[in-house]
């Protein structure tokens, strides 16, 4: 997701902490008055006082509490998010086949409390998959000095010393292949008591980058139990409410999507059945039930949403169930980074592909596993790979 920066300018007259009320004091003065008979002095002071409202200084503001520190308090910031789904990347449903990264040279490890000493191990590289694979020789280090050759997936099953402490290994699964040698360490804690989640709700700490909120880190936790609960009946709306329950509002007429053309006697207004389920112009089924004996609305209903017309406004009324079986499916959704800012299906217009860009070593490598003869190897992909010729 692109980065973005926020500026903001923050002024005194904004800020209602550096607004303070200050009194004030005035003086009027009428030192003399005129007469057109003859000079009459006179003296009249006035003495007014008040309060008027001061902004403090930036920096007051920034530096005038106790110990030098900022007035600036409880300060909100509004940030605009303009991101969409086209930012995000194109989620598509999991159709439930998982793939491990590392291919090649892989294994898992486990263990139980049952028997916390003994871990079982299973080699998980792609060697049922990619032929290539059989030319490498797997062997397992398992931390304590012992080694084993592996064949196959596995299991294989060690044992270590009993210990009243936890002890630390290491498991080391080696590949050795005619191309080079490479190998995988996962570090495991004798005895086995169990998987630690530390964070279960996966907590996410946002530190600002300055400001008098610096030192307080902001935390929030993203997944709940609603996420990760995978049983799909605790969705029901029945749980959560009494169904059905109704649903109303106000809405517009659509009695025009059920007009008909039929005898005069049947029909309400020249167009409409009167009692009769039909399929109207618009391919809806509904029934027209004509005006309540007071003529003060018409009633009908549109696939099983009853609508009552009066003379300025429409109200339907539905009966719901909310949430169930049929309207709820448990897949999970994964991401595919290839897809970012694509927000449909790819559509495929041509059965032409180019193969353009860089290779890594391993990609030669991984191709051996498509050639079957020498034959195949000088033709494979259009002189992909160089073959020399020694003369002999």
């Amino acid at each position: 997701m692109e980065q973005q920066y926020y500026k903001y300018k923050i002024s005194p007259e904004n800020i209602v902490g550096d607004l303070i009320t200050v009194p004030w004091t005035g003086e009027t003065d009428i030192s003399f008055l005129i007469d057109p008979c003859c000079p009459i002095t006179a003296q009249t002071i006035n003495t007014l006082t008040g309060t008027t409202g001061y902004y403090l200084p930036m920096n007051i503001v920034l530096s005038g509490g106790t110990n030098g520190t900022s007035l600036l308090t409880d300060l909100s910031l509004c940030i605009l998010l303009t991101q969409t789904t086209i930012d995000i990347g194109y989620y598509s449903v999991f159709d439930g086949a998982a793939f491990q990264k590392e291919t090649l040279n892989n294994f898992i490890a486990t263990a139980s409390t049952i028997n916390p000493f003994t871990y079982t191990f299973y080699n998980t590289s792609d060697i049922d998959i990619v032929k290539y694979l059989g030319l490498i020789n797997y062997t397992v280090d398992w931390g304590d000095g012992t080694t084993q050759p592996v064949t196959g997936t596995g299991p294989l099953n060690h044992t270590y010393p009993f210990t009243t402490t936890s002890q630390n290994y290491t498991i080391t699964l080696k590949a050795n292949a005619p191309w080079g040698i490479s190998t995988v360490t996962k570090p495991i804690v004798i005895p086995y008591t169990g998987v630690n989640i530390p964070n279960p709700e996966g907590e996410a700490f946002f530190l600002p980058a300055g400001g008098s909120w610096s030192a307080t880190p902001i935390s929030y936790d993203y997944i709940f139990t609603g996420d990760s609960n995978t049983n799909i009946q605790d969705f029901y709306s029945y749980n959560y409410t009494t169904v059905p329950f109704v649903v109303s509002g106000y809405t517009t007429s659509t009695i025009d999507d059920l007009s008909t053309i039929g005898p005069k006697y049947n029909l309400f207004a020249g167009k409409y059945n009167l009692g009769v389920q039909v399929t109207g112009s618009t391919g809806v089924v509904g029934t027209v039930f004509g005006p309540d004996p007071t003529n003060t609305y018409t009633a009908y209903t549109i696939d099983n949403v009853v609508y009552y017309d009066y003379e300025d406004f429409t109200i339907y009324i539905v009966n719901s169930y909310g949430l169930e079986a049929p309207n709820l499916v448990l897949s999970a959704l994964t991401k595919n980074e290839a897809l970012l800012n694509v927000i449909d299906q790819p559509e495929v217009q041509t059965d032409i592909y180019l193969e353009r860009g860089k290779y890594s070593p391993m990609e030669y490598v991984e191709r051996l596993g498509e050639v079957d003869s020498i034959r195949d190897l000088e033709t494979y992909g259009y002189k992909f790979f160089i073959v020399e010729k020694v003369p002999t």
